[in-house]
């Protein structure tokens, strides 16, 4: 039997094609469009401001600023979406639903990769994510959704470039004289000093490898303290990924605010019950057999009841390994490890804040 062929006649070019196109993308659940929905951005206007603005420009002349609202929301699409400066910038040009988010409608528009690294080189050097996660956070509170009713504590891995160094570099940066590394010498010519000089800036002598279960992981940690009941983060701590997950307890820990809670932890903070209690919170944590001592049956069954409850930490994690494209950072040092920590939690509690509107608005006691 022969087989037919159907040619669809082009159609030819439309005004309001864009316009179809937006349309087409809500009716469809367009997820940007509904954040913007729940979420203004120019809470964070005054902060970004602060750093971003130029107070002492003399003259008017030149390229006008690109407004830091708008750089921001691109910062935010950059680690929600998993992408590099070059990629974000191609994204935008690209997809109808990133312009209509940034309310960018030509290409000049669009920020340059350039543009888009310095801003938030800038914004981390000045801690401006941890202020911008506070603010947040307290939005977070005057909706009226901290709970008392319990709080998580867990850790997640953070993954960075690795490096290739000699074992002589190697044991040099684990002893903590990594900063000395890779500096030109009196005698080395122009050429060996430029070389060194560039070799130093890609080294992370901050990050460092561990193993955990089986598999070795570089970079570094970020540890999260969350409410049981939203699944909301509500403080942070960042270490290099060989920092033990019980050793950051007391920075996550609010005495006034947490005070007489219950604390759910995993059977890797087993040795740190004296501590909980010390900080005025009622510790659960799971139970590990040992060698020649395994779990009790009974053990086991207590350790199901609490898991119930501590496992919704996981539930954070994997939205920022499966939704946001996992916890990595593509930086090298400390201080932009924080910055890009405190750039996710941010982003994760926007997100949940979202889900929240749409599934469980009984939460939000306050509507203002």
């Amino acid at each position: 039997m022969q087989k037919t062929t159907i040619y669809r006649k082009p159609m030819g070019e439309n005004l309001f094609e864009e316009e179809f196109t937006i349309e087409a993308l809500s009716q469809m659940g367009n997820p940007l469009e509904k954040l913007s929905s729940l979420v203004d951005f120019e809470m964070f206007r005054p902060a970004l401001e602060d750093v971003l603005v130029k107070k002492d420009c003399k003259t008017p002349a030149g390229r006008p600023q690109i407004d830091v609202v708008l750089m921001f929301k691109v910062i935010f699409l950059q680690r929600y979406y998993g992408l590099g400066d070059h990629q974000i910038q191609y994204q935008i040009t690209d997809r109808t639903s990133f312009r209509q988010f940034l309310g960018i409608h030509t290409v000049d528009e669009v920020p340059d990769e350039k543009t888009v690294w310095a801003c938030k080189n800038k914004l981390a050097e000045d801690g401006t994510f941890d202020r911008l996660f506070d603010e947040f956070r307290t939005f977070l509170d005057n909706k009226g959704l901290s709970f008392n009713e319990g709080k998580i504590i867990d850790a997640t891995f953070v993954e960075a470039p690795k490096q290739r160094n000699t074992k002589e570099e190697n044991k040099q940066i684990k002893s903590g004289d990594g900063k000395d590394l890779w500096n030109p010498e009196e005698g080395d010519s122009e050429r060996e000093k430029a070389r060194k000089k560039h070799k130093k800036s890609h080294k992370d002598v901050d990050a460092r490898w561990t193993k955990k279960r089986g598999e070795n992981h570089y970079g570094y940690k970020n540890h999260v303290k969350a409410d049981k009941k939203t699944k909301l983060i509500e403080k942070y701590h960042t270490t290099d990924a060989s920092v033990h997950d019980s050793n950051v307890i007391e920075p996550l820990i609010d005495e006034e605010k947490d005070k007489g809670q219950d604390l759910f932890l995993d059977a890797g903070y087993e040795s740190k019950e004296d501590v909980v209690k010390r900080k005025g919170m009622n510790p659960i944590i799971s139970e590990k057999g040992h060698r020649n001592n395994p779990l009790t049956d009974e053990q086991k069954k207590n350790n199901r009841v609490k898991s119930k409850d501590r496992c919704r930490i996981e539930h954070i994690f994997g939205f920022i390994e499966g939704a946001m494209n996992g916890s990595f950072v593509l930086s090298i040092g400390m201080m932009r490890a924080k910055a890009a920590n405190a750039l996710t939690n941010l982003v994760y509690n926007i997100f949940r804040y979202a889900q929240i509107c749409i599934y469980h608005p009984q939460l939000i006691t306050c509507k203002g």
